[in-house]
């Protein structure tokens, strides 16, 4: 068995950053689960540990070897993949001893590890059937027993459970935390649903656009998420937030929703004094959906000082629980409340809030994330550009015509307006690029392809040029024309 360590790793396709500066360490026999919504980087992330992407940047290593540059073949692990990617005209026994046999191990070995795994997967009476006799269960079960007949230092996981109906899927989950407390193996597992996460994994490593937000136990996710999207993304149903500001001080504290205010406990006001030296004291107030009540259901150990009203909205009841959709004003609001309740669509209802599990974040400034803009981000690249396409115009003058001098200049200035095209620097695109466009139009003689090359990227460079018929094409005879 072997750790993992991902150290600065980043993955980038084109100008696409899919993963960015990623710090991970997974501990020897570690059920580690990277969990994040659709496009987040997980897949890629482990796809990179698998050596199936290259790395742009960091470094990878397995056990105290580094990887970066280790075929997927040498790198002793062994991958399930989100289709079971069985061969249809082999038997369960060939399709589990396949890999074996291409790495030219001895047949008495190649028995003994597909009888093993087949014993441990619940495989032994289905050895001889083709893969479209077996159910949706028992394929993937091969394709984990593929895996485990490997006898890998690492096991990696890509979704394997998301094909199968929900029924299928909790009992193949047990099923796999079973096996990973036999096999006491390394196991790095991808999904994006967090119920899989919070209940499968020692350490959960929560992803978003490609950066790490959290990684820690499931409980302490749960209770003490960093940001508001690990908070929001960890439970089921998510945590509430609400629009708040926080009222009074030490000795009387209020949360004051818009729709309703509830006061804080002398006993919870530490956590929140922070936000009373904010200058404007507003924050997002979170509180998950178990930790509201109906006054006669509620804890003994909650106080019930913390109250607001709200119409129910919609009602799903779960049979050992009902959700209830709760209009509070124009904010939408999750509880879970006990099946005894009587609330139906319609009616005001008031809850009691736990205020001793409440989050509450901070407002960032309404410019907080708005990206910082010197003049030198844009100037700077385009001034350089210009020196140099001035210098290698004068180079140009005496071996040259005129027409030349402007295609020399124009060339030289492609990579100067090459600037990605972000709002805060449109215009400077536009301002750069429209004159030159033009100025190569207005100069360009008969017979000189390379101006009608370089015509139409620097108008498409302009976003206020590229809706006009401003364009060039050559004919034949190499004679630019409007």
């Amino acid at each position: 068995m072997a750790s993992v360590t991902l150290e600065h790793v980043t993955k980038r396709f084109g100008e696409v950053t899919a993963v960015r500066d990623v710090n991970i360490e997974v501990k020897d026999k570690e059920f580690l689960v990277l969990v994040g919504p659709s496009g987040c980087g997980k897949s890629t992330t482990l796809r990179m540990i698998a050596g199936l992407e290259e790395i742009s940047e960091g470094a990878v290593f397995i056990g105290d070897r580094l990887v970066n540059d280790v075929a997927p073949k040498d790198r002793d692990i062994a991958m399930v993949f989100q289709s079971y990617a069985l061969y249809p005209h082999m038997s369960v026994y060939d399709n589990l001893a396949f890999g074996l046999k291409l790495r030219r191990t001895p047949k008495k070995e190649i028995d003994r590890r597909v009888q093993d795994a087949a014993e441990l997967l619940g495989l032994t009476d289905l050895l001889q059937r083709k893969p479209k006799q077996l159910s949706g269960g028992q394929r993937q079960r091969v394709a984990l027993g593929r895996a485990i007949v490997r006898e890998p230092k690492v096991f990696l996981m890509d979704e394997p459970l998301s094909n199968l109906d929900a029924k299928l899927r909790v009992q193949m989950r047990a099923e796999l935390i079973r096996l990973h407390q036999r096999l006491q193996t390394t196991v790095i597992y991808v999904t994006h649903d967090q119920v899989e996460a919070m209940t499968m994994g020692s350490r959960i490593a929560v992803l978003r656009d490609g950066v790490l937000q959290q990684i820690d136990a499931p409980q302490v996710l749960y209770d003490h998420p960093k940001n508001m999207f690990v908070a929001g993304f960890i439970g089921s149903p998510s945590m509430n937030f609400v629009d708040a500001k926080i009222e009074g001080d030490m000795a009387d504290m209020w949360v004051n929703c818009g729709s309703f205010r509830v006061p804080v406990p002398a006993t919870h006001r530490e956590r929140l004094e922070p936000l009373l030296k904010k200058q404007n004291r507003e924050c997002f107030f979170g509180i998950r959906p178990e930790d509201m009540y109906e006054p006669k259901y509620a804890p003994p150990e909650v106080e019930t000082d913390a109250r607001m009203r709200a119409r129910v909205d919609v009602t799903e009841p779960l049979g050992a629980e009902i959700y209830l959709y709760l209009l509070a004003g124009e904010k939408m609001m999750v509880a879970r409340v006990d099946p005894r309740t009587r609330a139906d669509i319609g009616d005001e209802v008031e809850m009691v809030l736990d205020m001793s599990k409440v989050d509450a974040k901070p407002k960032p400034s309404p410019n907080a994330n708005a990206p910082l803009v010197s003049t030198r981000q844009v100037i700077c690249p385009f001034t350089l550009g210009a020196i140099t396409a001035i210098a290698k115009t004068l180079f140009a003058l005496t071996t040259a015509p005129v027409s030349h001098w402007v295609v020399t200049f124009v060339a030289s200035m492609r990579p100067a307006i090459a600037i990605p095209n972000d709002d805060h620097r449109a215009s400077t695109r536009r301002v750069i690029a429209a004159p030159i466009a033009l100025c190569t139009i207005v100069t360009a003689r008969p017979r000189m392809e390379p101006t009608a090359l370089l015509v139409r990227p620097a108008i498409a460079a302009s976003s206020d040029f590229s809706a006009m018929s401003l364009s060039s094409t050559r004919v034949p005879g190499g004679v630019v024309r409007r």
